[in-house]
């Protein structure tokens, strides 16, 4: 091939310059490099001269490339703006064409509506915008009532031809071919058109109604009335035919059941509904749910549960135990199940609450009812108290899903539930524990349960007061004598209860243990049981635990029964808290302390006060028992007055009668407490207040000097102490300062008498005044009254009239009958004021010296 003298320029088209990455400097480079010959390029620079022709060749070949491309862009431009031009000339037409053909549809719009009729009785007048409309709803309207009166007419033919049949020849041929292949649809028309049968067949065949086994009355033969004669009872065929229909319908329902076409049971339960208000389709529906498939295969399986479970029900110091395991599974499979066919029943049925009323029924009644009953029973062979826990548990466990069907709302869910199915659900509940709180069955149930607790608890403490001998014939045991009865009573009817074949294992374990018996005890004989004196005494704890199973009681009594047999209940658990707590138990405890110190009055040592402590238990019980009767009891029998009152008046009398017998042992124990104090001064010696005087002390006599107080002094201060002590540990606040008030008065009145009866020398007097002010100082450690403590200042002044001279002691008699004149007299003599003249003298009179010249004359002077 022949090779140009000068080389070929560079080639490029359009596509050259449309691309992204096309840059100016680029293309110019490039025509560069094509420029030069290739055994150039490779030449080091500055070996070659520069020769511009190879790039002036390129060039202009370029640029007369470009023209080229330049000119054909210019043509293709052309060429586009010619198609623009026609594309927009022909859009210009066709939305003129448009716009005639939007007009003329318009105009026939117009010319429609105008030849409807005239508008507003002007003919050619303007019409409403609406006139056409309405006149077209109107049209529309008379032709559906048309179309109806024309079903209806062939509805009413093919009725009459149905009744000649059926009355004729005793079939319903037409209805079951209907029946047989008209499907759904066929099924819900039949339903419908026997229903119209039955009542033509009232009307036109009254005999057939009125047969009784098939026989005419009156003679006239089957079918036979007003001159028609029908060979074959219309009512039989009309009957056969709706029995077969309604089990095609059932089983059409149970086949849309299992498919879960809600439209298709919808229809069903539609028509069923017609044949007796739908009872054997919603039975159908719910005799085959699950729940109740599986809940009767389970049911008859035993309540089992652990027996310390069972135990713990028992034990009435343990916390309220939960609801039983498989009654709780029970619940909660019910109500995700109630939820779960709520659903369902709302697409399903157009009377849903009716079903779903079903369903709860039969959910309660059966299922629930079954296991509850079992449950209870297995309770009832633990014990009273285990039975009636378990009532309580399974009816908040109960009221707890009512409560969880309510809130959902079930076929109303997310809103409430409707009041239908609330009143089904509180009727049920009602239902199930009816059994048991009807009547006074269940509050005797608890008085049964308390009465055994109570019992037992306090068997040990009744048997050892039964064994403690009292007075036949005091006043105290005559008062005593019912309270003796009643727990004799209480105490036989307690151990006939352990011998009673009635009383479970685990029942008698119970009460055995509360009453610290074992089980070899339980077998001896009630004179054989070792008791101790801490059994006798009162226990505040055990009265706390009396009165938390009370609460408990109550508590129970409230959720359980509630109502209107409120008041009742809780007055029947005040009497029987007053006869345990008050008689029983804190009466006796009294008698007991009463007994023991009226016994002590007239004894020759001294006296046990040790009974003293043991009324702070009872007080505290007392103060317990009626906080619980106000707080507790009285506010829940508001509801009844005349019951609230019953209840005031047995709690006043009884809290009365507990005060009496605290008094009462109160005052015995000052009796006691005075008549030992007596019997200590009275051996109070002749010479005690007389010694006499020794050479420096020393010799017969001469160590009075050295002794504080006569022994009687010591002796009668030594056991106000320990009385005070003891009264200490009884009793506090006033009741503590009225009481030893009294003693203090008392043992006052006893020196004042026992003072005149001793003669008194000089150092006897230093002896009288050292008695007295221990006497004093004693009392006066005691927390008493006022009147009380200046009451004792006459010991003082009284031990002052045995040791001064004549001239004084006539000053501070007259002191003293000055003080008795008014107030604020007598301050030299102090409590001498409260003495009168004959006293006064009784005491001046044992002075040794008192028959000297100047006492003879302060003698006379009085």
């Amino acid at each position: 091939m022949a090779t140009a003298i000068f080389p070929k320029g560079p080639d490029f088209t359009l596509e050259n310059f449309s691309s992204k990455d096309f840059l100016v400097q680029d293309f110019i480079e490039s025509l560069s490099e094509s420029a030069l010959p290739a055994n150039r390029r490779s030449a080091p620079a500055g070996q070659t001269a520069f020769d511009p022709k190879p790039f002036i060749r390129t060039f202009e070949h370029a640029l007369a490339r470009l023209a080229s491309l330049s000119d054909d862009l210019a043509s293709h431009e052309n060429e586009l703006l010619t198609g623009v031009r026609r594309a927009e000339l022909q859009h210009s037409q066709t939305i003129e064409s448009l716009g005639r053909q939007l007009d003329q549809t318009i105009d026939s719009f117009q010319s429609l509506d105008s030849s409807l009729g005239p508008s507003n009785g002007v003919p050619n007048g303007p019409r409403p915008i609406d006139a056409g409309g309405n006149v077209a709803v109107k049209i529309g309207e008379e032709l559906e009532e048309l179309d109806r009166q024309s079903r209806r007419a062939q509805d009413a033919k093919f009725l009459i031809q149905c009744w000649i049949e059926v009355s004729q020849t005793g079939e319903l041929s037409s209805l079951e071919n209907i029946r047989r292949h008209g499907g759904g649809e066929g099924k819900v028309r039949c339903a419908i058109l026997a229903r119209q049968l039955t009542r033509i067949s009232q009307r036109l065949d009254p005999v057939s109604w009125n047969q009784v086994n098939g026989d005419g009355r009156d003679g006239h033969s089957p079918g036979a009335t007003n001159g028609h004669s029908h060979d074959h009872n219309t009512r039989e065929a009309i009957e056969k035919f709706a029995e077969t229909l309604e089990k095609d319908l059932l089983q059409q329902f149970d086949d849309f059941y299992r498919q879960q076409d809600f439209e298709g049971m919808r229809n069903c339960a539609n028509v069923l509904y017609d044949f007796n208000g739908g009872a054997n389709v919603i039975a159908l529906f719910v005799n085959q749910h699950q729940f109740f498939i599986d809940r009767s295969q389970l049911i008859t399986e035993e309540v089992d549960g652990d027996l310390d479970a069972w135990e713990r029900v028992a034990d009435p110091d343990a916390a309220l135990p939960a609801v039983e395991m498989s009654l709780q599974a029970l619940v909660n499979e019910a109500k995700t199940a109630a939820r779960e066919e709520s659903v369902i029943l709302k697409r399903a049925f157009p009377y849903y609450e009716l079903v779903l009323s079903k369903f709860l029924q039969r959910v309660f009644q059966q299922s629930v009812q079954q296991r509850l009953e079992m449950v209870l029973e297995k309770a009832n062979t633990v014990s009273d108290l285990a039975f009636l826990r378990t009532l309580q548990a399974a009816r908040n466990c109960i009221n707890t899903l009512v409560d969880d069907l309510k809130a959902h709302g079930l076929t109303e869910h997310p809103d409430p539930a409707s009041l239908q199915i609330s009143l089904t659900l509180d009727q049920q509940v009602d239902e199930l524990f009816v059994p048991y709180l009807v009547g006074s069955s269940y509050i005797e149930r608890e008085k049964r349960s308390l009465e055994e607790l109570y019992s037992s608890l306090l068997f040990k403490f009744t048997i050892y007061h039964s064994r403690k001998k009292k007075l036949p014939t005091t006043f105290m045991a005559t008062l005593a004598k019912s309270g003796s009865e009643l727990l004799g009573s209480a105490r036989d009817a307690y151990i006939e209860r352990l011998d009673s074949s009635d009383l479970t294992p685990s029942q008698k374990t119970m009460l055995l243990r509360i009453a610290g018996l074992k089980d070899a005890e339980s077998a001896k004989n009630k004179s054989e049981i070792e008791v101790s004196d801490e059994d006798g005494v009162l226990s505040v704890e055990n009265s706390k635990r009396m009165l938390r199973w009370l609460a408990e009681s109550v508590g129970r009594s409230l959720e359980l029964s509630g109502g209107n047999d409120t008041p009742r209940d809780v007055l029947a658990l005040l009497n029987f808290l007053l006869a345990n707590m008050g008689e029983i138990y804190v009466e006796t405890a009294l008698d007991a302390a009463s007994y023991t110190a009226s016994s002590q009055e007239s004894a020759k040592i001294e006296p046990d006060l040790s009974y003293l402590p043991h009324l702070r238990p009872v007080i505290t019980t007392m103060h317990l028992t009626l906080a619980c009767v106000h707080t507790v009891l009285l506010p829940l029998a508001s509801s009844s007055i005349t019951i609230r009152r019953q209840m005031e008046k047995a709690t006043t009398n009884a809290i009365n009668r507990m005060e009496e017998k605290v008094n009462s042992v109160m005052q015995h124990t000052v009796e006691v407490v005075l008549a030992w104090i007596s019997k200590l001064l009275q051996s109070q010696k002749k010479g005690d207040f007389r010694p006499k005087d020794g050479v420096d002390g020393a010799g017969p006599g001469g160590g009075w000097l050295e002794m504080l107080q006569t022994p009687t002094c010591n002796t009668t201060c030594t056991f106000l102490v320990k009385v005070f002590s003891s009264l200490n540990d009884t009793i506090d606040g006033t009741n503590l300062s009225l009481f030893v008030s009294e003693i203090a008065l008392g043992v006052r009145s006893l020196l004042l008498e026992h003072f005149k009866k001793f003669p008194v020398n000089a150092p006897g007097g230093l002896m009288v005044t050292k008695d007295m002010t221990r006497y004093a100082t004693t009392l006066r450690e005691m927390p008493l009254t006022s009147n009380a403590r200046e009451s004792l200042d006459v010991l003082a002044e009284l031990a002052n009239l045995f040791v001064v001279g004549p001239d004084a002691l006539r000053d501070r008699l007259k002191s003293s009958a000055g003080g008795g004149a008014g107030p604020g007299a007598g301050a030299g003599a102090g409590g001498l004021s409260s003495l009168d003249r004959a006293d006064l003298k009784a005491y001046v009179i044992k002075r040794e010296d008192a028959g000297s010249v100047g006492i003879q004359s302060v003698l006379n002077g009085m």
